[in-house]
């Protein structure tokens, strides 16, 4: 009997864990559909908006000097709204050799083959307007495409709609890692280039989780050698320290790790210049102050 008993037990306790399993189970499927639901809400009331506030901004970048359709973040770096066709030409006039838009396809008013008419490489990362933020992977992909363009001194235009919220959070995360700045820092410092940036707490939670992931990625990474850093082991410091046993004099050697004639970020930037001069008819970044963005 208390065999029996036991047995009972443990196939109640069975079941109240096949339940449990079972409720988890179904609170994913809730979640999810939450999820699927406002998302597909937001869609609809971005889709509807779009339009009018689109017009909207070109209204007030007709009669606002200071509502200006993109900015300089950085030397090689413009965030700013939805480009038109007429733009492509001034755009890369200013430099530009990269755009990463930000948009659904519905919000996209230049396809990519007028880019690479011009030139410019297009990296389209569809995005969610209001309340989403791109992937940890779109951001990774986004910001080395900035750095790499950088390194060839080739601007790039980061985009959304409006130039505020997606294509924010892109710059952000740039600078956060090839510059060195704090999430909090960098917000700041965007806002003084370009006063109307908003981000939702998604984008700017991503913000601070890309940061999260840079730090860590960071500390757990050994180091290693570069192209600008000469390696010294221990054999290349016989000679350089002086015997008291053997009563010699100091040499007066010095060491010092002297830097390579030529760094591997230097010949990344000469091999980009001399294919640049291969193209015709281009001009490079314009130096000094941006002259005043209109949407056309």
């Amino acid at each position: 009997m208390k065999i029996e008993e036991l047995d009972d037990q443990e196939s109640g306790l069975g079941c109240r864990e096949e339940d449990n399993g079972v409720y988890e189970k179904q609170m994913m499927q809730l979640q999810i559909v939450r999820v699927d639901a406002k998302r597909a809400l937001v869609g609809v009331g971005a889709r509807i908006l779009f339009y009018p506030t689109l017009f909207y901004n070109v209204f007030r970048n007709k009669i606002q000097a200071e509502f200006r359709w993109w900015d300089e973040v950085d030397q090689y770096l413009l965030l700013g709204a939805v480009p038109f066709p007429k733009d492509v030409p001034r755009l890369k006039k200013l430099g530009v050799g990269g755009v990463i838009t930000l948009n659904e396809p519905y919000e996209t008013l230049v396809p990519s083959a007028l880019y690479r008419v011009h030139g410019i490489e297009h990296l389209v990362i569809p995005t969610r307007d209001y309340l989403f933020a791109p992937s940890f992977a779109d951001i990774s992909l986004a910001v080395d495409f900035i750095h790499r363009n950088a390194l060839c001194c080739r601007t790039t235009y980061v985009h959304c709609k409006a130039g505020r919220g997606r294509s924010t959070t892109i710059v952000l995360c740039y600078l956060v890692k090839y510059k060195h700045m704090t999430p909090g820092v960098a917000l700041d410092y965007v806002r003084s280039r370009r006063p109307r940036v908003l981000l939702a707490p998604t984008q700017w939670k991503a913000v601070q989780e890309y940061s999260r992931r840079h730090s860590r990625q960071l500390s757990s990474t050994t180091w290693s050698p570069s192209g600008d850093e000469v390696l010294i082991t221990k054999a290349d410091l016989e000679g350089y320290h002086s015997s008291s046993e053997d009563g010699a004099t100091s040499t007066g050697k010095e060491l010092a790790i002297v830097p390579r004639m030529m760094s591997r970020p230097m010949i990344a930037r000469l091999s980009c210049l001399f294919a640049s001069l291969k193209v015709s008819g281009v001009s490079g970044p314009v130096a000094g102050r941006m002259p005043e963005a209109r949407a056309c």
